[in-house]
């Protein structure tokens, strides 16, 4: 399992190099990587802190169910900056799991393999745009890893790299299309014009 998923990293970006990180690192390793991960503003006043939680909202409703679609670009040896390769991945339910740390799983088709990985990356924010941070993981044997990719206005772009390879990345975002809302209205019902109400029952006499 290991060995079919080396080919990725050199080739693909940010998607693939984490994905390479679950398969190739114990989880432990992984998560204790980010275990010092900490909100960006720990003292917000309470509109700060709602406004806040608005733009986590808004960005895991961007990003849960989409498809991302670009290209990257490669340096480094063999490769050719100059040239454009494709790469398209989708997501599952991204969420925040704890401080700045969210949950990506992530649907790779590769090498006639078809997987999901649930992808934990740190998340900072630049202002109202999101940033995720791979910040120099080493990967055993294989050197470290970076990656600062931004999403802003249905489109994602940064920079990735790993060991002597290194690129850009950019693309659309796809996302699901919110369901309308069903109107309901209450129902009246009325008598037709040729109808007569129907006569009272007279007591007797």
């Amino acid at each position: 399992m290991r060995n079919s998923f080396r080919p990725l990293l050199p080739s693909k970006a940010w998607l693939a190099v984490t994905a390479a990180l679950l398969i190739l690192v114990p989880d432990s390793e992984f998560r204790s990587a980010y275990a010092d991960e900490e909100p960006t503003a720990v003292n917000r006043s309470s509109g700060d802190a709602k406004q806040q939680a608005e733009r986590e909202e808004a960005f895991a409703k961007l990003l849960s169910g989409a498809t991302l679609e670009g290209s990257f670009t490669q340096t480094g040896p063999g490769g050719d900056p100059k040239k454009l390769d494709r790469e398209k991945y989708t997501l599952g339910e991204v969420k925040k799991v704890a401080g700045n740390v969210w949950l990506f799983p992530a649907r790779i088709e590769y090498g006639g393999k078809d997987v999901t990985l649930p992808i934990m990356l740190p998340v900072h924010w630049a202002g109202d745009t999101p940033v995720v941070v791979v910040d120099t993981v080493e990967l055993p044997g294989l050197g470290a890893v970076s990656a600062r990719v931004l999403f802003f206005a249905g489109h994602y772009a940064g920079y990735w790299k790993h060991g002597e390879h290194s690129g850009n990345l950019f693309g659309l975002i796809h996302s699901v299309p919110s369901k309308p809302a069903v109107e309901t209205k209450a129902i009246q019902f009325k008598p037709s014009s040729g109808s007569k109400p129907a006569a009272r029952e007279q007591p007797p006499k």
